[in-house]
């Protein structure tokens, strides 16, 4: 079946990660995919070109107008969209549309309901929920949103907390399913890593590791922790923390660190290409999330899982999906930064019941969280007659 895959996103990071990862896995399922992406944007490849730097510089300045002004752009890109679709869809007529949705995102499903083409939405993203920039058409986006929603052919939510929460505010909304995030089992595999020497390299030999890889947000709560944690690392001498990543609240936590003197027990090695996150979880005991949101399905807990790394992270609906405590990872009370650094610390002493939970953890990655598990579910909502 030919699937065009349309997103309006740039296409980097976890965004990418995420295409990457469902194009592939049709692919694998024997399905042709064209991939549609945001003008200047190939999120098939990990790392970012510079081949249209113009372009990337338009949509950099494009985040950056004011609220309602930015929202008008991302209306007027339906304009964009029937343009690149028409075109599209005269090269190479598609038997399915799969779009990871936008707010104000509406002219693939007009379209496509015109033609009769069936039209899945991914969702990752919400008017109803709060979000790093605040909406200012808030209105509209969510008349649009439930129009949308009602009249796709299929939804995927990466929670059922999001599901829930489009049911009660759109009422008759798609067939839909929740579909977490997963994670390319072949490149998250243990066994490929030489993991004292990647430790001896890192200058962690010798040491218990408890990592996290992800941005440094707020909303992430690094900097919580680390301030939570830094005056109980003397109960646990061997104990170290490594924590992947850059954003905003990074430079406060080297300066704790500094301030401290625990640049020996934190490495901050800032953010990775991708490629080289796996390299960092092999030289991890276990895992922590300090924070999380009420929707999102956070990437990192799959790519450490998969790596028999299991995580502590916090009970919000989405992780609990993924993680059953004590069996595949270690919960805590969302909100609770103490709870969260006693069960890092205790952790730390007990190596039968972190290899006993990573085992448990790479072993339902491998049976339910694969990309491929993710693909197989997504062509569930699509009519039989369109796979022909």
């Amino acid at each position: 079946m030919r699937i065009l895959y349309h997103h309006r996103t740039r296409g980097r990071h976890v965004e990418g990660v995420h295409i990457r990862g469902i194009v592939g896995a049709l692919r694998e399922l024997g399905h042709d995919v064209d991939v549609m992406s945001f003008p200047g944007a190939d999120p098939e490849r990990e790392t970012e070109t510079t081949a249209t730097p113009g372009r990337g510089r338009l949509a950099g300045l494009v985040t950056r107008l004011p609220g309602v002004v930015f929202e008008l752009f991302e209306l007027l890109y339906n304009a964009v969209t029937m343009l690149r679709m028409r075109r599209a869809w005269r090269a190479a007529p598609p038997k399915l549309i799969y779009e990871r949705y936008s707010l104000f995102l509406f002219a693939t499903i007009w379209m496509a309901r015109r033609r009769g083409i069936p039209v899945v939405l991914e969702i990752n993203d919400s008017a109803l929920v709060d979000r790093v920039r605040p909406l200012t058409m808030k209105r509209l986006a969510r008349r649009i949103e439930g129009w949308c929603l009602r009249h796709a052919t299929g939804l995927v939510f990466i929670s059922t907390y999001f599901r829930d929460l489009a049911e009660a505010a759109y009422g008759d909304i798609a067939p839909s399913v929740v579909s977490p995030n997963a994670v390319d089992l072949p490149r998250f595999d243990p066994a490929k890593f030489d993991r004292e020497r990647l430790r001896a390299q890192r200058g962690l030999t010798g040491r218990t590791v408890c990592g996290h890889i992800g941005a440094f947000a707020h909303w992430h709560g690094v900097d919580g922790f680390v301030e939570a944690i830094a005056n109980r690392l003397d109960a646990v001498p061997d104990l170290a923390l490594v924590f992947v990543g850059d954003g905003k609240t990074l430079p406060a936590v080297r300066t704790l660190i500094a301030a401290r003197g625990l640049a020996d027990r934190v490495l901050l090695p800032g953010r990775v290409p991708h490629e080289e996150v796996a390299s960092w979880i092999a030289c991890m005991d276990y895992a922590v999330l300090p924070n999380s949101n009420h929707y999102g399905s956070p990437m990192k807990l799959f790519e450490f899982m998969g790596m028999g790394v299991a995580v502590v992270a916090p009970d919000y609906a989405p992780v609990a999906e993924v993680i059953a405590d004590g069996h595949t990872g270690w919960l805590f009370p969302r909100g609770d930064a103490a709870a969260c650094v006693e069960r890092v610390l205790e952790l730390a002493q007990r190596s039968d019941e972190r290899r006993r939970v990573g085992d448990a953890a790479r072993h339902y990655i491998a049976s339910e969280r694969q990309w491929r598990n993710n693909a197989e579910q997504l062509l569930t909502l699509v009519p039989t007659g369109a796979n022909a």
